[in-house]
């Protein structure tokens, strides 16, 4: 029996579950360049609403692929930061981030053409 893509015990089907959604790719690649606190995050993320960058985060928090840190102070002080397994992750962004340059050069090269 062929097992499904997005199956957990599938390698594509659990990066899928756990890297889905419309804002992850986007949290991960700007955490990729250092701890942020959450309207910074909003700041860098034109179109999020502050409902779905918090579940985007807490998803993100419960797959261990950030950590929250919070701070003892009024008014309170939160930062989010990539765990060592979502380190793992610098390559791979590095890699949307050139394939994505590499994809709107060819585009703007085919509208050329036309």
């Amino acid at each position: 029996m062929k097992k499904s893509l997005l199956d957990l015990n599938c390698p594509i089907g659990t990066t899928i579950n756990v890297l889905g959604g419309k804002w992850k790719i986007l949290i991960l690649f700007s955490l990729s360049q250092g701890t942020k606190r959450f309207n910074e995050l909003r700041r860098e993320i034109p179109g999020v609403t502050q409902r779905m960058l918090t579940n985007q985060l807490r998803e993100l928090e419960n797959d261990k692929i950030i950590s929250r840190k919070i701070y003892p102070e009024v008014p309170p002080k939160v930062e989010y930061a990539l765990t060592d397994i979502g380190k793992t992750l610098a390559p791979v962004l590095d890699a949307l981030k050139k394939w994505g340059q590499c994809y709107v050069r060819k585009m703007a090269d085919s509208n050329t053409e036309s």
